[in-house]
């Protein structure tokens, strides 16, 4: 690419790469060369998962069979978002935490069973867990921070089931531990990472 494609920017990372390119005839013509020069190093490009997408957003409006992707973890698509500076809302086409990725996030934390973890105290699952948590709002919450309150609710429910396991009057009574629960995250806004940025409420 350095050598024979200077004017073309592209990343990779593993066996996932990616190529810009202005126009669809472009795009052909690179995943032609691309296939060739891999077929001389001995290797193949994944059919399946090797794609050209149209990048859609408020100026691009022709219609395409494909106008997402995923990429490390994220998807990238035509979102609505709001200009700062003029408060316009409009379509980008911009990156946000993947489906798959929230999935893997609730299925890594329901692993850890911290509902039935009657053990520890809640200061002792927030020093085990805010490593992991504040890891995944480094990493995904960079871009539309608001795609990862999936996971944030998922995790705060789990609190609660923590509480109705944990303190026998909470439990059978839902609604009593989403309240307490609330009230600690007044009380200890920093106890977890995804709390102090916000993310509070959404116990029920």
């Amino acid at each position: 690419m350095r050598r024979e494609h200077p004017g073309k920017p592209y990343c990779h990372y593993a066996d996932d790469g990616l190529v810009h390119c202005k126009s669809e005839w472009e795009a052909y013509y690179m995943l032609e060369k691309l296939r060739k020069r891999f077929s001389e190093c001995g290797l193949q490009i994944h059919l399946e998962k090797t794609k050209i997408i149209y990048c859609k957003d408020e100026k691009r409006k022709g219609k395409y069979p494909n106008t997402s992707f995923d990429f490390l973890g994220y998807t990238f698509r035509g979102r609505i978002v709001r200009n700062t500076k003029t408060n316009k809302i409009f379509v980008s086409f911009t990156p946000a935490v993947s489906k798959a990725s929230l999935k893997s996030m609730r299925a890594k934390t329901k692993c850890l069973n911290w509902r039935n973890r009657t053990d520890l105290s809640l200061n002792e699952i927030a020093r085990r867990y805010n490593p992991v948590l504040r890891g995944w709002l480094t990493y995904y919450g960079r871009y539309c921070c608001s795609a990862m309150d999936p996971m944030w609710r998922h995790f705060n429910k789990t609190l609660v089931a923590w509480a109705m396991h944990k303190y026998k009057h909470y439990g059978g009574h839902k609604t009593r531990a989403v309240k307490f629960m609330e009230r600690i995250a007044a009380k200890e806004p920093y106890l977890f990472v995804h709390w102090k940025s916000g993310m509070r409420g959404a116990f029920a």
